[in-house]
């Protein structure tokens, strides 16, 4: 392993070199991933809702039987 240190205007050249490889999204791009992103919570929040209030209402009827006998 190399231990050798580097210098911080050496490191600021690296970073400034990497950052222009990166192939940042269009305004565009970021609009439509964040919609589908606050598509999916909608969906998700609502299939756990349902899925939430169905094991609810089982269990009570369960128990409801439970307690009958």
């Amino acid at each position: 392993m190399d231990n050798k240190k580097t210098s911080p205007a050496l490191f600021v050249r690296q970073v400034r070199q990497e950052l222009q490889k990166v192939t940042w999204p269009t305004r565009r791009d970021t609009f439509i991933s964040s919609l589908i992103v606050i598509l999916l919570i909608f969906l998700f929040s609502l299939f756990f809702l349902l899925s939430d209030q169905v094991w609810s209402f089982s269990i009570k009827k369960i128990i409801e039987i439970g307690s009958g006998l």
